[in-house]
């Protein structure tokens, strides 16, 4: 996440443009680390969120509200009493710090205009939201920090306010291109890492932008680059931030899949790999990303119990069938006891009492054999003993090839079901997989036996192919089941990860040749999702529905086909649309 002096910019402009000229017409405190101000603009109304919150905090306009407490804080009456009708005049950010500073106008108690400033840090478990008059001097904060929490700087109300100052770190809009010289490319450090510990309000992942921009390894010591590297990396820098000052920021989402991997206000051009999607608004793009963050968070915490069920239930299924495979090499060796058996029939006749041993001609093979023999036994007792042996092996190979196959198809199952965890979006795609490990055993079913099970509005995934065309993707077993057996048409297409758990990916062909494009695009969805996404390749077998075939008594999404064909495709489902 690139939450630094940048994308701070990018918010300030934005807000500066929604606010300025507004007036606050309300001010609430949901939360102990978070303000939630109500400004009218005009015909305009903006809710502006400022969080203050350790963990995330977060400065933007949305149009979500929140419930506040019935007694409101004593920051929030302290707010409500100053600027709770104050118009904004400005909104500043010094440098590129990671703060905002709101100039607010207002009557004092005998009617007379003056100003206070409500400054916003945005500084990690650091960030605080500081009251102040117009000299900056200190009226209140959200959270009071003493000289016992910090050395740096007290925040108490009478104290003077000022900027922290723990690294000496140079103005990226001010610096020349001398000194630039001299502070990144004398730091005994990696390029990437003298950028962002040098130059305040840049990132690593800017740092890494910035190097990557410049065609230059941001792994690379400083010391080694060269007189060439560094000219070039200045002027990169520079026309970065000329973008920055001009406010040309251009917000986008990098996603991975459906899952967000990074957030910009400019044009992350380092990740091949990630779909970047662009956004109109700063605060809107906060909003959509650390929404689906917290959700896909949210699902993954809820299957850990699953995941748990599902691993422990998986690795017992693949010790057992170790263990089967050693047994079953075991009885490899039954047809020697048969064939032993069998030359003592033949020649026993010929031994003398109390023998310890034959020596013969094995008539399959032509080659000389030694039987060991029970002296205490006759010939004939030998050879029912070495026969008894070979019967027992043979029924334990009999029964182990029935066990081997049935533990195999049950290791099958559970990979493909943690698949399935795995690509779950929304919590009904985890009421299908539970419901489908209750059906299995897996876990105990709550509630009288026989119920009719609980239906859930978790649909497959929706594509379009660039040539138009329909893609669906199974999420589970039971949307795999349903999508190829009961969805799909004898003529639409099937694709599948050749030889590993995945999901069903159907191309509705609606009677048509489909294009090679969406062939390519269908097995890039197949790749994707299945076991293998993190592979620089997946082979992809694909044929047509009806050439596929579910065996008697075989579990929900297993399918046999005997006619297909192949491709490999790389896991990247970036540019290929969703449907809505």
């Amino acid at each position: 996440m690139a939450f630094d002096g940048i994308t701070i910019a990018n918010i300030r402009k934005e807000l500066d443009q929604a606010l300025t000229g507004g007036r606050i017409t309300k001010i609430a405190q949901p939360e102990a680390d978070e303000l939630l101000i109500t400004v009218k603009n005009n015909r305009d109304q903006h809710r502006l969120l400022l969080s203050a919150s350790a963990s995330l905090p977060l400065a933007y306009l949305t149009e979500q509200n929140k419930q506040s407490p019935m007694t409101a804080p004593n920051f929030c009456m302290l707010l409500r009493k100053h600027i709770g009708s104050g118009k904004i005049l400005s909104v500043v950010q010094p440098g590129l710090e990671r703060i905002l500073i709101f100039t607010i106008e207002h009557r004092n108690e005998l009617g007379d205009l003056c100003c206070k400033k409500l400054i916003v840090e945005i500084m990690g478990k650091h960030s605080n939201i500081i009251f102040c008059t117009e000299d900056d001097k200190i009226l209140d904060a959200i959270k009071h920090v003493s000289l016992n929490m910090s050395s740096v700087r007290e925040v108490l109300p009478g104290r003077d306010y000022f900027i922290p100052r723990t690294q000496e770190k140079e103005d990226p809009l001010e610096i020349t291109e001398e000194r630039f010289y001299q502070t990144v490319f004398t730091r005994p450090c990696t390029t990437a890492k003298a950028i962002y510990t040098t130059l305040t309000g840049f990132s690593p992942l800017m740092a890494e932008e910035l190097c990557y921009r410049a065609s230059i390894d941001g792994g690379l010591p400083t010391g080694a680059c060269g007189e060439t590297a560094r000219l070039h990396l200045y002027h990169t820098f520079s026309r970065m931030i000329e973008d920055v000052k001009n406010g040309d920021f251009y917000p986008s989402i990098l996603y991975r899949g459906r899952e967000p991997f990074e957030f910009a206000s400019l044009p992350l051009t380092q990740y091949k790999d990630c779909e970047a999607v662009p956004f109109s608004s700063v605060s809107l793009l906060l909003e959509t990303y650390y929404s689906d963050k917290s959700r896909i968070t949210r699902i993954r915490q809820k299957s850990t119990d699953l995941r748990k069920i599902v691993a422990t239930a998986l690795e017992r299924n693949v010790k057992k069938l170790t263990l089967q495979k050693k047994q079953q090499h075991d009885t490899e060796k039954k047809d020697k006891y048969r064939i032993y058996g069998e030359l003592l029939n033949a020649y026993g006749y010929s031994l003398e009492t109390g023998a310890t041993e034959l020596s013969a001609v094995n008539y399959y093979t032509g080659e000389p054999v030694t039987v060991p023999l029970d002296p205490t036994l006759s010939p004939s007792e030998n050879a029912r003993k070495y026969f008894d042996r070979y019967g027992k092996l043979k029924r334990t190979a009999e029964a182990l090839e029935t066990q081997i196959a049935e533990t195999e198809a049950d290791v099958a199952h559970l990979e493909s079901i943690s698949t399935a965890l795995d690509i779950a979006l929304e919590e009904n795609d985890l009421t299908q997989i539970r419901e489908e490990l209750s059906e299995y055993g897996y876990i105990k079913r709550k509630g009288p036996t026989g119920k009719k099970k609980t239906k859930t509005s978790s649909v497959p995934l929706h594509y379009v192919s660039s040539d138009g065309f329909d893609m669906y993707v199974g999420k589970n077993n039971y949307q795999n089941e349903e999508l190829s057996f009961k969805f799909a048409s004898g003529s639409d297409w099937w694709f599948h990860a050749k030889g590993m758990p995945g999901s069903h990916v159907i191309v509705k062909s609606n009677g048509q040749e489909l294009p090679d494009t969406t062939f390519e695009e269908a097995g890039r969805l197949a790749a994707f999702y299945s076991k293998g996404r993190q592979a620089p390749k997946v082979e992809i077998d694909y044929t047509l529905k009806k050439n596929l075939r579910k065996p008697g008594g075989a579990k929900p999404g297993f399918v046999v086909y005997y006619t297909n064909y192949s491709l490999m495709a790389e896991p990247d489902i970036s540019g290929i649309r969703e449907s809505c």
